[in-house]
């Protein structure tokens, strides 16, 4: 049986929407996400939805409130995780929040980063085939298959509607 654990993952515009904040992963020293930037979010709890679940994990990590947000695609990451899990991830375009970002958390430290020089960024290999529809503002929303090996992306299928 194919089993998936399910999460969000969120870039947050800067207002003149031209930074994103991101996270960068220093804080544990046996993270699998160690070095590298990143969205925030995390796993959906059993009582949300894909959209409270957003919401929630950007205030424990940034501290800001989600005021608009847009749902740009999905992504199914088969054998993402340490020990070769399934991923299907939500990944969300926050658009306007409330508050002060926090510039550190339990993960790491918070940034803003320019959108147009994030592929320059440690990140993930596989981020740089989806990061581009996230924020190219097509209001199709893209679904994306980017399965894993040995922490490497080995693929990559996308589809918009």
């Amino acid at each position: 049986m194919y089993k998936q654990i399910v999460g969000t993952l969120g870039y947050i515009l800067s207002p003149d929407r031209k930074d994103v904040l991101l996270v960068r992963r220093c804080a544990r020293a046996h993270d699998h996400h160690r070095g590298k930037y990143n969205g925030l979010g995390g796993k959906l709890e059993p009582d949300e939805d894909v959209q409270s679940c957003m919401r929630r994990e950007i205030w424990e990590e940034a501290g800001i409130r989600c005021e608009e947000m847009e749902l740009r695609g999905t992504v199914n990451w088969p054998g993402f995780g340490p020990d070769g899990e399934n991923w299907l991830g939500f990944i969300f375009l926050v658009t306007r929040f409330t508050g002060t970002p926090k510039s550190v958390n339990e993960e790491g430290t918070l940034g803003w980063h320019p959108v147009a020089t994030l592929g320059s960024l440690p990140m993930w290999d596989g981020d740089r085939y989806f990061l581009s529809l996230v924020f190219d503002g097509d209001s199709r929303i893209f679904h994306g298959c980017m399965p894993y090996e040995d922490g490497k992306p080995v693929g990559w299928s996308c589809t918009r509607m």
